[in-house]
């Protein structure tokens, strides 16, 4: 086979076998496809697309490009992935919850790129966490702990790093079938049995409009459950950020006093409880989703889910007592200034995107892959759609590194938020189910 030959094929629309898409990723990984060659293929199929047993069979094969974990443990292996929100840490919470109810989470998760954030971001403000260990610590703090939440490792679907990097700089990071590979790919290479996703609709999240994030969802279910692991979707709403708090340290405070029930967002619980509801149903670990949540609300409110955080932390080169002294641990903002709105009024409207791209500018984020970030900036007290604010009530605190940095971050908010005169429809938290 040649490379030119097949990327000519998929040009015009035709099908790709199991064995010319395996030949494709071979030719990504050990570099006999050239860069131009690459962006060739990317882009055929960004136009052309590939039909469901074409993206299961690629999925497959960028799985297998590099190490699949394989386990031998007392309970199911699970997973969660999400497209990426604003002030949404769930995984900070929803991992440890899963563990504490008989689940084994070796959570690969990213770094934040754009105006969403990422989770290992958050847990780089953790003093001493390795967010990169080797593939042995992963299995040995799975096993012992029940979750390692970690990056991906060098060893692990390594076409997907080379195609991703490919599509960043050649427009082709929309397309559904090259997002869904990519997502999988990883995920299926840490061996899991059931997973579970949270695709974001709405003005903070990836695909805004929500017959988008529905496609992509179809997608993510059908190649999943096509390559053997149990999955099911959520859409979620992104109209606002999910916590009321959006940065790297702030994001860790905010899981840790959520875990130890000091202060909870109610949005926040409820996407952490349905989720979670939904990977023991897939992992069989629940009959149904009542009994799902009701677990997920069990291990929560005792105090089960916030141990196991501690124990994980400590894991991987972490504070050991994070849960009670993170105040310490996690660094602060230089400045902490309130912000108010211009008027008096309810929130009727947010602008979840430009929240996000605020935490950008403040330093608490990258605009491209090799920014480095400053985890004491970000925001919290972000008011909710539906709350009244005025003159004693801001619309966030902001905490930054200097006074004008406080400065372009609150033109930012107050351009981002509406206010009127009565509070907006409310729309539904969890949009749909996909399975």
């Amino acid at each position: 086979m040649l490379a030119a030959e097949l990327i000519g094929k998929k040009r015009d629309g035709k099908r790709l076998t199991d064995e010319e898409l395996r030949f494709v990723v071979r030719g990504i990984t050990d570099d006999s496809f050239s860069e131009g060659q690459v962006a060739a293929f990317a882009m055929a199929v960004y136009f052309n697309g590939m039909e469901d047993a074409e993206r299961v069979a690629f999925t497959e094969a960028m799985r297998d490009s590099g190490t699949v974990l394989r386990w031998d443990l007392p309970g199911p292996v699970v997973d969660k992935h999400s497209t990426g929100g604003v002030g949404d840490n769930t995984s900070l919470m929803l991992a440890p919850a899963l563990a504490a109810c008989g689940a084994y989470v070796p959570m690969i998760s990213g770094r934040g790129l754009g105006h969403t954030g990422g989770t290992l971001d958050k847990f780089d403000s953790i003093p001493g966490y390795r967010t990169q260990p080797d593939v042995e610590l992963l299995r040995k703090v799975t096993r012992e702990v029940g979750c390692a939440i970690i990056g991906q490792t060098p060893d692990i679907a390594p076409a997907d790093r080379r195609l991703y990097a490919v599509r960043d700089v050649t427009a082709t990071v929309e397309s559904i079938d090259l997002i869904t590979a990519s997502i999988l790919s990883k995920k299926l290479a840490a061996g899991l049995e059931a997973l579970v996703l949270d695709v974001k609709t709405g003005s903070g999240a990836f695909m805004a409009r929500q017959k988008d994030a529905e496609a992509l969802a179809r997608a993510l279910v059908d190649v999943a459950n096509g390559a053997g692991c149990r999955t099911s979707a959520l859409i979620t709403d992104m109209n606002e950020p999910l916590a009321s708090v959006a940065g790297n340290a702030l994001e860790v405070a905010c899981a840790i006093e959520f875990l130890k029930g000091d202060e909870i967002d109610s949005r926040l619980w409820d996407v952490v409880v349905v989720l979670g509801a939904a990977a023991l149903v897939s992992a069989g670990l629940a009959k149904d989703d009542a009994e799902g949540e009701a677990k997920m609300q069990d291990v929560l409110q005792s105090g089960k889910a916030a141990e196991v955080f501690g124990r994980m932390v400590h894991a991987l080169g972490g504070p050991p007592d994070i849960l009670e002294d993170y105040h310490t641990h996690l660094p602060d903002a230089q400045v902490i200034e309130e912000v108010y709105a211009q008027a008096e009024g309810f929130v009727t409207a947010i602008d979840t995107r430009a929240v996000g791209w605020t935490v950008v500018e403040l330093g608490g984020g990258r605009r491209q892959a090799t920014d480095s970030i400053n985890p004491r900036v970000g925001l919290d007290w972000l008011a909710g759609r539906g709350r009244r604010v005025d003159a004693e009530t801001p619309i966030a605190r902001i905490h930054a590194a200097s006074a004008d940095d406080v400065e372009v971050a609150r033109r930012r908010l107050v351009a981002a938020y509406t206010i009127g005169d009565v509070p907006g429809d409310e729309s539904p938290l969890i949009v749909k189910k996909i399975k």
